[in-house]
């Protein structure tokens, strides 16, 4: 017996593949869809490409004994990278002391505290605190975080440190880790906390041994993501850590001092292409290059580790 329509047509091949003008309609709209994802791998390799070009270009050309000075001063060929590289990861170790704290705490709260009438309130305006621009946070360090914050606490802070830089980017990420922890543990289903409420178990027991475990992939990718904001922010350390042309090496987070972005801007600007400083311009591309491969590395192993942790419900 022949399979027909509601209208007694009766189902063919040509009827089941839909109507032409519609499957016209569905290839333009995939062929649009990869179109745009492969331009922006093409662009992603195009800036890899040109950063691994001059990089090179630009190591081949120095003494590689530059690398390792006594700070970093592009003016007199000394391109000390510990110097750098320490800035950054000092801004984003402050940084994450304040926005662990901070955006857990929001999101926990979000997630298992507030009403949901609270949190259709409250998140929305969590999430435009993320787009307060950077170098607003960046006077904000310096007219008010480093003097009435760090200055009182420790007195032997100058004008220009990290420990003020480092709380406003954390201030900076804090909405960040807050609005992704907060999806991951909104995610997670009602079941396991109508669970553990049966057993007798109280809120916050429910939210630290359920509902943290059950989004810990969640959570973490929030923690990578903001901990990669922190190392890739420029505007604040360029204002609030007094990211001038060049630095002496320090691990102190109470003087002033320099970071790859950093670095980055003030040889991008030109402060440092003067003459006599044939190799200052050209080691952005190096310094940028070393940005990516770090956020790169930061990126696959927030991948690797939330595919390893990650449960289905």
């Amino acid at each position: 017996m022949a399979i027909t329509t509601t209208t007694g047509q009766p189902v063919t091949l040509e009827l089941m593949r839909g109507n032409r003008g519609r499957r016209r309609k569905e290839r333009f709209v995939r062929a649009a869809f990869f179109a745009a994802a492969a331009l922006s791998l093409l662009i992603s390799i195009a800036i890899v490409l040109a950063l691994a070009g001059e990089a090179i270009r630009w190591l081949t050309a120095i003494d590689l004994g530059w690398l390792w000075a006594e700070g970093w001063f592009p003016r007199a060929n000394e391109f000390d990278l510990v110097t750098i590289v320490a800035g950054t990861l000092m801004i984003a170790v402050i940084a994450m002391f304040v926005a662990i704290p901070l955006g857990l705490g929001a999101a926990a709260y979000l997630s298992e505290y507030a009403t949901p009438r609270t949190r259709r309130t409250l998140k929305p305006i969590l999430e435009t605190l993320a787009s307060i621009p950077s170098v607003v946070l960046g006077y904000f360090a310096l007219q008010w975080i480093n003097p009435e914050l760090v200055r009182k606490i420790f007195a032997s802070a100058g004008t220009f440190n990290f420990m003020a830089g480092g709380i406003a980017v954390g201030i900076l990420i804090t909405p960040l880790v807050a609005s992704v922890a907060e999806d991951a543990m909104h995610a997670v289903p009602s079941s396991l906390r109508e669970g553990a409420y049966g057993i007798g178990a109280r809120r916050k027991t429910v939210t630290t041994k359920v509902v943290f475990p059950a989004a810990v992939s969640g959570v973490v990718a929030s923690l990578i993501l903001g901990f990669s904001r922190a190392v890739g922010e420029t505007m604040v350390v360029a204002i609030a850590v007094g990211a001038t042309g060049g630095a002496l090496r320090t691990f102190n987070p109470l003087e002033r001092g320099q970071t790859m972005t950093g670095a980055i801007s003030s040889l991008a600007i030109g402060s440092d292409q003067v003459r006599g400083s044939g190799f200052a311009f050209d080691a952005l591309y190096f310094v940028g290059l070393l940005l990516f491969v770090i956020t790169f590395a930061l990126n696959v192993v927030s991948e690797r580790f939330v595919r390893r942790v990650r449960s289905q419900y």
